[in-house]
């Protein structure tokens, strides 16, 4: 298997996590781990130990699907301020959205990454310039 694409505002990067991921269900024992959520899982079940997890990687698993989007904006507004990564099928089209809903990182397979290559998701690296309401603020 080939290993995943990390992209963030700089472009595509090799995966620097070396902690692991261990599910919701396993992670009252993460010991250092990130913490893997379903697009279905319910972050208010980490809400007493959000202070102490380094990285929460939230899974995509269809494009259309946005569930993810609003798990990651109630993780930063219960005040998660570790890493949060998205995982699966994100693609370049939504990664201005990805970053404004509290993501850092994006995790793609190769595969997609060949098909999107780097200079489209560098394209949406400004994310914070070019959403429509710093437009209609200027």
């Amino acid at each position: 298997m080939t290993a995943p694409v990390i992209v963030t505002d700089t472009g595509f990067a090799a995966d620097d996590w070396q902690g692991g991921f261990v599910p919701l269900a396993d992670s009252a024992v993460s010991d250092g781990r990130g913490i893997d959520l379903a697009n279905t899982d319910d972050p208010a079940r980490l809400s007493n130990r959000l202070a102490e997890i380094a990285m929460i990687r939230i899974a995509f698993p269809v494009f259309s699907d946005g569930r993810g989007f609003t798990l990651a904006r109630r993780l930063r507004e219960m005040g998660f301020a570790g890493r949060l990564r998205a995982q699966g099928h994100v693609i370049a089209d939504q990664y201005a959205m990805a970053r404004r809903c509290g993501f850092d990182e994006v995790e793609i397979s190769a595969d997609l990454a060949a098909r999107q290559p780097e200079d489209q998701w560098r394209f949406r690296a400004n994310w914070r310039a070019h959403d429509y309401q710093t437009r209609l603020r200027a």
